[in-house]
């Protein structure tokens, strides 16, 4: 069957993009920042024949990345709009990720859905409590943990998991992080790691 890898997206639009981070180094470095992750990000994972890319995007028309097939989150919380592409695509194990996460690389991608060959569900950690990545085997039915989770704290991927019951087989991926503000950010310019790090360094100065 068919592996399907989704990467959630936000429009890349100046002002509405990356709030908390904005709030730190301006609008513009934020919108930048969210703009090159998202088109770094893609252009990484899309051409792997390995999987199918999607891109589940908030809102059209906007300047999306070429050469990915595209389509519209549904409404609702973070959790709705997940469990909808998990519901919808073909049939094959689906593994969502997020666009403003700069380490992404293909390894990590084959190692979640490797996961699923033995797994019910796997997860990527985040160092605030979250999660980066989530996927599902999708058989022999889809599961469905993502209501009550405490979204945006250190207890997302602790609820997310409680949600799946004690049956589910659970496995994990490495734990990468997320640009959401300033820290995160500092952190990750100092890494220096990535394409990404000697643009926002050069923003900076």
């Amino acid at each position: 069957m068919n592996r399907h890898l989704v990467i959630f997206a936000k429009a890349p639009r100046l002002g509405r993009v990356k709030s908390r981070l904005a709030a730190e180094i301006g609008a513009v470095a934020a919108w930048c920042f969210q703009r090159d992750t998202l088109s770094c990000v893609v252009h990484r994972l899309r051409y792997d024949a390995r999987w199918t890319c999607w891109l589940a995007v908030t809102a059209e028309p906007a300047r999306w990345p070429i050469g990915v097939c595209r389509f519209r989150q549904s409404a609702g919380d973070l959790g709705l709009r997940m469990q909808n592409v998990m519901e919808t695509l073909p049939r094959g194990p689906v593994v969502l990720v997020g666009a403003d996460i700069p380490d992404i690389q293909p390894r990590h991608i084959e190692t979640a859905f490797r996961k699923l060959g033995s797994h019910d569900a796997v997860f990527g950690p985040a160092p605030d409590g979250g999660y980066w990545l989530v996927g599902f085997r999708r058989r022999p039915i889809t599961p469905t943990p993502f209501s009550a989770v405490r979204w945006s704290s250190e207890h997302a991927l602790a609820d997310t998991v409680a949600n799946l019951g004690g049956r589910a087989r659970v496995a994990y991926c490495d734990t990468l992080r997320d640009v959401d503000d300033g820290k995160a950010l500092a952190d990750y310019v100092s890494s220096k790691r990535g394409i990404i790090s000697t643009k926002l360094q050069g923003m900076k100065r």
